[in-house]
């Protein structure tokens, strides 16, 4: 399985000499068990002894199978920044660089919180390449207010170039915006009152300019009707404060009408955009796909995963399992072997290990 050797630059945060276990089969072992549908710890070790005789074939096992106190108590003390880098080394190995929609958004898993101990809840900011179905990374922040401080770190870790990143309103910010540009990237932000110079003055350019692009689209689904409309301005002269935006090109208006039971709603969403060749149905797309991450990602993970039921609290156990399960997601995803869900596909993977091994060859 060539994923492990990914793994095999981890340091083994144990006492030389007393360890009864390889930390790259702990690590290994980990993985393929929460693949196959393991959430918990004694989980693993359970599964893990059921399918011993399978595992030998991949790993050592000088001892056997670890006991779940040896799988917690391991992944508690690993150094997740050492984790991260395996991860994004192996996405890389797997899925290449070349990602053209990357958007960034924070998850909070709302488990880890615990107030007896006056632990704070854990918050990840992660990247996620829609058109691959791929985490590229994540990183972790104490509160969802830090994010801002944790994204140029998150970008800082990927190869963004010839990518289009998304990132909410949260996210635009002019030092980010700056930070995508250097990386060869190009961004699509959301702007919203927390900037509010530069909402006002997009906001009145679209009531008073033409626009250069103007996309349409209609979708209907059990009894509802919403149509998108997206307009593009990439002549910029009465917009004075984008000027203040590294390499800002272009300004993008959303409206989305719906209709349901009735009743019809309309929301105005604006953007700015380092792309000043892009018309307004690549626009419409990019900042659609946006979504994706909470639909694809956050969805799945708490949904098919338990991510925010999950209580691992312990030290570096709660961030590095996160880590794990977005790989295994990763995997999951990424096999076009059948056309089961994520839930099934996990389930087949806990029944046969030839399944599993089927899905690690992607």
């Amino acid at each position: 399985m060539d994923f492990i050797s990914h793994f095999s630059k981890v340091t083994d945060p144990r006492v030389e000499g007393r360890t009864k276990h390889l930390l790259i089969d702990i690590i290994g072992i980990a993985i393929l068990a929460v693949i196959a549908e393991c959430d918990e710890w004694e989980d693993i070790a359970d599964w893990a002894r059921s399918k011993e005789e399978d595992l030998g074939k991949h790993f050592v096992l000088p001892n056997g199978i670890p006991s779940h106190d040896t799988f917690e108590r391991v992944f508690s003390l690993i150094e997740p920044v050492e984790f991260q880098s395996s991860f994004i080394s192996w996405v890389k190995s797997l899925f290449g660089s070349e990602n053209k929609f990357v958007h960034i958004d924070g998850k909070s898993l709302k488990g880890s919180k615990d107030e007896s101990q006056a632990k704070k809840m854990l918050h990840m900011v992660g990247a996620w390449a829609s058109e691959q179905h791929v985490l590229l990374g994540q990183l972790r922040t104490e509160e969802k207010s830090n994010e801002i401080t944790a994204i140029p770190e998150l970008i800082k870790m990927l190869d963004l170039k010839g990518s289009t990143v998304t990132i909410d309103a949260m996210g635009c910010q002019k030092e980010i915006a700056s930070d995508i540009i250097k990386s060869e990237g190009d961004y699509v932000l959301a702007v919203k009152n927390n900037q509010k110079s530069l909402y006002e003055q997009i906001e009145n350019t679209f009531q008073h300019l033409p626009m250069q692009s103007v996309d349409e689209t209609t979708d209907k689904d059990h009894g509802r009707i919403e149509v998108r409309q997206c307009k593009v301005i990439t002549k910029l002269d009465l917009v004075e404060e984008t000027r203040n935006w590294s390499h800002c090109q272009s300004i993008i208006e959303v409206q989305r009408t719906r209709i349901e039971k009735g009743i019809t709603t309309r929301q105005n969403a604006y953007y700015i955009s380092s792309h000043n060749d892009k018309d307004a149905a690549f626009m419409n797309k990019v900042i659609r796909s946006h979504w994706s991450i909470e639909n694809e990602l956050h969805w799945t993970l708490d949904v098919v995963f338990g991510e925010d039921k999950s209580r691992k609290r312990k030290k570096n156990e709660g961030e590095n399992f996160s880590f794990i399960r977005r790989m295994a997601l990763n995997v999951l995803k990424s096999y076009h072997g059948d056309k089961r869900s994520i839930r099934r596909r996990r389930k087949m993977a806990s029944y046969q290990f030839d399944y599993l091994e089927n899905l690690l060859k992607i």
